[in-house]
């Protein structure tokens, strides 16, 4: 009980955001998450049924990701809702916007593209993208592509981020250097 009211003042003096309030809620609850997870605060996380989704090690989430451990969809024919384990695995990726549907593990290594909604469990080491997610490659190849195109693009380092306050003059450099559907990569 003083723990949580310690954390709801922490919150109100704005020493801890809503999104870690948030995430503590849900590891209070049951939900696992492993060491090195990067984004986890702008997911969506079902908090009704948190204790079943369960994240791995140096796990990557973009933001607006959802973990849906219900679905509710059988709720009205049948009266119950059905519900599974969520697993995201070491090292995945999660695409912003993506859903994750109930009963679905994410595999080790694997990258779910922005906007997928996956109902079927990711296999390690694939990339999947679509509505219903479908698998487009390994993950080796594809970061092989991006290791050639590399090759042939612009590059740039931290400098070139808000975190390292990039001059309005980068900005504009970097934004005529990606003119006509250039890809460039930043560190």
């Amino acid at each position: 009980m003083f723990e949580r009211v310690k954390k709801a003042i922490a919150f109100r003096l704005g020493r801890i955001s809503a999104e870690e309030l948030n995430i503590n809620a849900c590891i209070n609850q049951g939900m696992t998450v492993g060491r090195g997870c990067h984004g986890l605060g702008a997911a969506t996380i079902d908090y009704a049924h948190c204790w079943l989704i369960e994240i791995g090690d140096n796990v990557t989430f973009a933001p607006q990701v959802y973990l849906l451990a219900h679905d509710a969809s059988t709720k009205r024919h049948l009266d119950y809702t059905k519900i599974a384990k969520i697993v995201i695995e070491d090292g995945a990726f999660i695409g912003a916007r993506a859903l994750i549907m109930p009963g679905v593990t994410v595999g080790k290594n694997s990258i779910v593209a922005a906007g997928s909604v996956v109902t079927k469990s990711v296999p390690e080491g694939m990339v999947v993208a679509g509505n219903p997610a479908r698998v487009l490659s390994t993950t080796e190849a594809y970061i092989q592509k991006h290791k050639e195109k590399m090759e042939q693009s612009d590059l740039y380092d931290e400098t070139w981020t808000i975190g390292r306050r990039i001059s309005p003059d980068m900005c504009r450099q970097m934004s005529d250097q990606l003119m006509n559907g250039s890809v460039g990569y930043v560190k």
